[in-house]
Order: C-alpha cells, then structure tokens, then sequence
C-alpha cells in the first residue's frame, strides 16, 4: 500500500470584538459586552494528504449560519482548490460571544428595529468574514509534514445532563450551584439523560515530534461565564490556553460535541464554584495523558462526504399559531419590558418565534440539513447543525465504523434544539415550541442514522481504494 505524505497548516486571528458589542446567548436581550474577560479567536487546520484536502474552521462564537459557511466555502474553494463538503465550520457556542448571521428571527419576519433582535450584528458577521480568511491564508502558507496520532481519557465531572424530571413529571433546568437549602433540590426526582464523558484528542507532529495542531473534542454548553455581559472564550478557550501552556509550539483547535441537553452545572454538589478555567485545565490534563500513550503514523489518508436531509417542520398546534399571530397583529412592534429598550416581554418575543417558524414552512416545506462526515486516518469526524441532544451523539459513536469518532454540533448552520422524542413529549426548555425549537419529533433518529449510513459510506470508499493500491 502507498503510504500517505500528510501535510497540515494551522493557524488563528483573533476575532474578540470592543465593549458595547451584542452578546449572543439570550432571547430577547440586548447583551452589549463590557469587558473582554478572554479573547475570541478564530482557528483553521488544512490537512493534505496529497490527494485530497481538508479544512476545519473552529470558532469562538456563539451560533454561526449558513449564509456565513457558504461564504468561507466559496473562498475556500476559489482560492485553494478546498471542495465545499470538505470544509468544516463550527461554532463552539460560547455564551459569552456574538453570533453571525440572522438567527433568531426568520427572513420573511418583518422589521425589526434592532439587528441584535434578529441575533447578531451585521458589521461583526463582515468583520469575521475577513479575519477567518486571513487565518484561511495563514494556514495554507504554514503547511508542513506531519504525523497523526489520535486518542481518548474520559472526564466526567464538569458536563451533566441539564434536564431535571420534577415531582409533577415536567422539566426543569437546574441552574448554577446549590437550590434547595440545607436539604439539596428534592424537587428533582432524576435526571432525564445521560452525558458523554469522553476527551477527544487528534495530535499533528512536526519532524522535531513536538505537536505542531490538535483537534480536542469534549461535549458541554460552554456557559461557565453567561449570563455576565463578559467577552469570553468560556471552557473551550480555556482549554486551549492550558494545552499551549504545556505545548508552546502547538495551536489546538476545540470541537464541542452534542450538548443540547448538557451544562456545567451539577445539580447535585452542594460545593460547586463556578470555574471556566479550572474545567479547561482538567481537560488539559487529562490531554497530556492521551498523548502520553498516543502512537502516531505518517500513514494517513483522508476524505470527506456530505449529505442532505429533508427534515419536517414541528406542527404548531393551530390555537397557539392564531395566539401568537393575533399578538403581533395587536403588536407588530416589539413590546419592550421598559424604556429602555433593552428587552422584548417574553410573551411577545415568543410570538414572534412561533410566526417565523411558521414562515419558514411556508416558505420551505422542509430544512434542509447537512450532514458532514471527514475520514482522517483511522479517525471519523461528523458535524451537525444545530444543537442535538447528547443521546444522537452515542448512537453515532456506538453504530459508526470507527473506534475514534468525535461528533461536532453548531456545524453549518444554526437550526435550533433536536431532542430525544421523549424530551417533546416532557416539554422543558429545549422542545417548547419556538424558533429554535422547530423541527419535528423524529428529527434525531432520522439524522443518527443517516450519519450512521454516511459514515459506513466514507469508510467503505477508503477501504475499497485502500486494497485497489495494494499490489
């Protein structure tokens, strides 16, 4: 068999925006940032296998969309020869950081008076734009021989299911520290779900073996700092920091997984302190004892394969359409909670969701869904839009082909949550009918196994060339 000359470029550009920038992460609520606790950056890795090329685009952001994806695909694609499915641009959801593109509300929504009610800020979408272009460039000019290793610790103490089952059987979100007083949170009578303890970690080596990128892989919403109006990386950032603490000549790039369900908030430790960085260094840590007992190769090959689903919208039952529609008939303007203007009324605000929804089955008839799976060695990578539950994530993992598959959701495009069925027949936060809870019931089942079948697809097709070269 011919063994593969990998190449790989890594690079960063920093994209922290100035105080008085909107923060996403809330609904309805102006967050203009006033401090900048940690920088944004924004991280690409080219690998070359002198066959084909990848590109990965890690992003401190909030929610990116797909208009912006397209955008850095075309670059890709006109100025390095990148094929569009065979770049990848996620978002590490940051609660602490803006978004890009209009997300919030739908396109045929009317007018509102302020860009940060739709999601974002349009001047910081083109002021991305151009700096991960930049990274883009930077990274092309770095590519040099590299070896692969990849791995995996677990590290299950700062992720956990965030969807607490009540006396009365309904949902709730357990917040930051300890409720309940001296005797705990009895309002809870068990956690819905479970986690993915898993610590991913991908690491490139120079000639000299020193790491020169890492992918790292870990599933939890980064909101150690939300809901402060401080600019911040969150975990994700942290854990770079400390990685490059330890590995001075290594850029790594962070991939949150499937944490639609899953904070870092235990609802059970009466001693928890909310810590960004003290979750960042255990991963780090757990890290370097991957790579302690990591072997590597040369030996790589890789591909990249998309495919598209057709998923169903969520039926609005029609007596909360007509509510919500004689709401804004009555309103067609925000309805603030004060003067300030700062903050639509949430009734209001959830009627506005539930008519963009609307639009966008009208509009559409169905979401068109992307689903990305890259082969990198003996290593399968998959991104999803949106924010699955962790429950797809182990589907994926327990029925792909390889040992190592790490799953990256916030890929593409911002669709909202896709729970488990049993969450929209619970209700709670994530499966309440509204703009970013829109698809239907069955959407996981339907996206777990199309990514099961795209991965064996991917698979199957290197193998196949893999004995076509054999003597």
């Amino acid at each position: 068999m011919a063994t593969a000359s990998l190449t790989a470029g890594v690079a960063q550009v920093e994209i922290t925006p100035p105080p008085g920038t909107h923060l996403s992460g809330s609904v309805g609520e102006y967050r203009p940032a006033e401090d900048v606790l940690d920088p944004l950056f924004a991280r690409v890795l080219i690998l070359d296998d002198g066959a084909r090329r990848l590109c990965i685009i890690a992003l401190d952001l909030c929610i990116l969309t797909r208009p912006f994806t397209m955008l850095l695909r075309r670059a890709a694609a006109e100025r390095y020869g990148i094929a569009p499915e065979a770049v990848m641009v996620h978002a590490t959801q940051t609660h602490t950081a803006p978004g890009v593109g209009d997300f919030m509300l739908d396109e045929d929504f009317p007018p509102v008076p302020f860009d940060w009610l739709r999601g974002s800020e349009a001047w910081y979408t083109t002021f991305v734009v151009a700096h991960v272009l930049d990274a883009l460039a930077q990274a092309m000019a770095a590519r040099q021989p590299v070896t692969l290793g990849a791995g995996s610790g677990i590290e299950g103490r700062y992720a956990h299911n965030r969807r607490a089952i009540c006396r009365d059987g309904s949902v709730a979100m357990p917040w930051k520290g300890w409720q309940g007083g001296a005797t705990g949170p009895t309002w809870i009578r068990y956690i819905e779900g479970p986690i993915d303890p898993e610590v991913g970690v991908v690491c490139l080596r120079g000639a000299d073996g020193e790491p020169v990128a890492m992918l790292l892989h870990y599933t939890c919403h980064p909101v150690h700092v939300f809901p402060e109006k401080h600019i911040s990386a969150d975990w994700p950032g942290a854990w770079v920091d400390a990685v490059r603490a330890a590995h001075p000549t290594c850029l790594p790039l962070v991939l949150n997984g499937c944490c639609g369900n899953i904070n870092p908030w235990p609802p059970f430790d009466p001693d928890y302190v909310e810590d960004h960085r003290r979750m960042g260094a255990a991963l780090a840590t757990m890290t370097d004892a991957v790579l302690a007992e990591m072997p590597c190769t040369a030996d790589v090959t890789l591909d990249a394969c998309v495919q598209t689903l057709a998923l169903p919208f969520r039926a609005i039952p029609p007596e909360e359409l007509a509510a919500a529609q004689r709401l804004l008939a009555a309103h067609p303007e925000p309805v603030w909670r004060d003067d300030t203007q700062t903050a639509t009324t949430p009734e209001w605000f959830e009627a506005a969701s539930i008519v963009s929804t609307e639009l966008q089955r009208r509009r559409e008839g169905t979401l068109d869904y992307e689903i990305q799976v890259f082969r990198i060695g003996e290593l399968l990578l998959v991104g999803l839009p949106g924010e699955p539950f962790v429950e797809g994530q182990l589907h994926i993992k327990l029925h792909a082909p390889a040992a190592q598959t790490f799953v990256a959701h916030m890929v593409t495009q911002y669709v909202g949550y896709i729970p488990i069925a049993a969450a929209w027949e619970r209700g709670g936060h994530e499966a309440h009918t509204r703009y970013w809870a829109k698809l239907a019931p069955e959407a996981l089942e339907t996206i777990q196994t199309a990514a099961v079948a795209l991965a064996d697809k991917v698979w199957a097709a290197r193998e196949h060339e893999a004995r076509a070269a054999c003597p």
